[in-house]
């Protein structure tokens, strides 16, 4: 496989402030007001929650289709938390707007656990960082 996704940020004036862009889409990153930035757009790690979110509802609407099972209306919304141990760790929440048996939220609890980004998270990615002149 070769290359999954890009993306750009371009500094503002604005001290914080960049404009992230990925193709065709663009939007501004900022820090929150109680970090010093002007909450211009979300913050790093709102991005990062983001992609995992995203990434759950597409693929649990890819197993549906491919299942033919009607999951109907959802949300998924995410968490990131820290603490003062420097322990880091997600809480991410499914919410239906219909009941499903017992053993369909078995298996789309072990979606989530299988998603791309999941799976990406869990065991890390190696990041290699170069100076461009």
């Amino acid at each position: 496989m070769g290359i999954v996704a890009t993306a750009k940020v371009h500094s503002l004036e604005t001290p914080w402030q960049g404009e992230v862009s990925h193709g065709k889409h663009h939007y501004m990153t900022d820090k929150p007001a109680s970090f010093g930035g002007q909450d211009g757009g979300p913050a790093t790690y709102d991005f990062l929650i983001a992609g995992l979110i995203s990434c759950t509802m597409i693929t649990l609407r890819m197993y549906a289709k491919h299942k033919e099972i009607e999951l109907g209306e959802f949300e998924v919304e995410a968490e990131f938390h820290a603490n003062r141990e420097g322990e880091e760790w997600i809480e991410r929440r499914l919410h239906f707007k219909t009941a499903h048996e017992p053993t369909l939220k078995d298996k789309i609890l072990a979606i989530c656990q299988k998603t791309p980004v999941t799976k990406t998270l869990l065991r890390s990615v190696e990041i290699k960082t170069s100076l461009i002149e």
